[in-house]
């Protein structure tokens, strides 16, 4: 989490006098010499509440709203706002074209001592990953280490809140997830994989946890759509263009991408194999895999699917969760 006083990009996080947590957010305003941000001052529990009611009026239940506002609002605190309160526009949209769920049925399909598949019923993936990270936690509590696969459900927000999750029972909490095609394959041009995180969480006796939360490409879309709001230029090696090649112009990019005319972001190492652009495509798969394949959920380009005349269907999305206790292994 950035400490107070310190910018993250797209914003500042700050305490004031009294221990709130609040937000300088920066609001884009176009003047004579284009889009200038300026920042405006937000408290944390105000953002959550705001959220929450966004969602309790598409429908979505007290409990099931605050934890979806919950997690936007840490992925803010925590300075990933790739993945914050300017995805709200998304789950709203989703919500009301009926991608997403407001009243799902979660429910186990299969069940074993230390694993399980659930399937999401479409709902907010915030609703149907707690529900999975929780079984993962019982069952580790009682068995040493618990699994759980979900299928049907939708984005989730960052990973190591789930992970996280883990920590208030002394465990190590595992999150994974797969998403959207927005990655180009090692040696490709058309985009094939999400940019499928991984999490893993680590308690600790007297020091902070381990938290690790990393997508398994070199970059995210939101981050993309961060450095374009923001007018910058992509580092080189983050994206390709329609023919390949290394692409600095994070407009161009989207474009490609949500028009599929080629080119997209790179697996974690970057373009070939020179530096390990490989192995982040291994990662990649893997993710897939493990979100995917075994819940029998959507994986690479099936997820996301539209009908013949492009209306959005159900996303298909997939989580995998894990958590294991240290005495088990002692």
């Amino acid at each position: 989490m950035p400490e107070n006083g310190r910018c993250f990009e797209g914003g500042r996080r700050e305490v004031d006098p009294e221990g709130n947590v609040i937000f300088a957010l920066p609001v884009q305003k176009k003047g004579r010499e284009g889009m200038n941000s300026e920042f405006r001052i937000v408290r944390a529990e105000s953002l959550t509440r705001f959220c929450q009611e966004v969602f309790e009026k598409l429908g979505v239940p007290t409990a099931d709203a605050l934890t979806t506002s919950e997690v936007l609002v840490l992925a803010d605190l925590r300075g990933i706002e790739s993945h914050g309160v300017a995805r709200l526009r998304r789950y709203y949209t989703g919500l009301k074209n009926g991608v997403m769920v407001a009243r799902p049925d979660v429910r186990v399909v299969h069940e074993t001592p230390v694993t399980a598949r659930i399937d999401g019923g479409g709902a907010l993936g915030q609703v149907a990953g707690r529900q999975g990270m929780l079984l993962a936690i019982e069952k580790a509590k009682k068995n040493g280490v618990g699994f759980v696969a979900v299928g049907n459900s939708n984005h989730y927000g960052i990973a190591a809140y789930y992970s996280m999750m883990a920590l208030a029972h002394d465990l190590i909490g595992i999150s994974l997830t797969n998403s959207d095609c927005y990655v180009v394959p090692t040696f490709g041009i058309d985009v094939l994989l999400g940019t499928n995180p991984i999490s893993v969480t680590v308690p600790a006796l007297r020091e902070r946890p381990f938290v690790l939360d990393m997508s398994t490409a070199v970059a995210t879309l939101g981050k993309l759509e961060v450095y374009n709001r923001m007018g910058k230029k992509l580092p080189h090696g983050w994206a390709t263009d329609e023919r390949g090649q290394s692409c600095d112009d994070p407009g161009r990019v989207l474009a490609n991408i949500r028009g599929k005319t080629g080119g997209g972001l790179l697996p974690l190492g970057g373009v070939g194999e020179d530096f390990g652009g490989h192995k982040g495509y291994g990662l990649d798969l893997l993710v897939d895999i493990l979100s995917g394949v075994l819940p029998g959920s959507a994986y690479l380009n099936l997820l996301y699917p539209k009908t013949p005349e492009g209306k959005p269907l159900p996303s298909l999305v997939g989580h995998f969760f894990g958590a294991l206790r240290i005495d088990a292994f002692r």
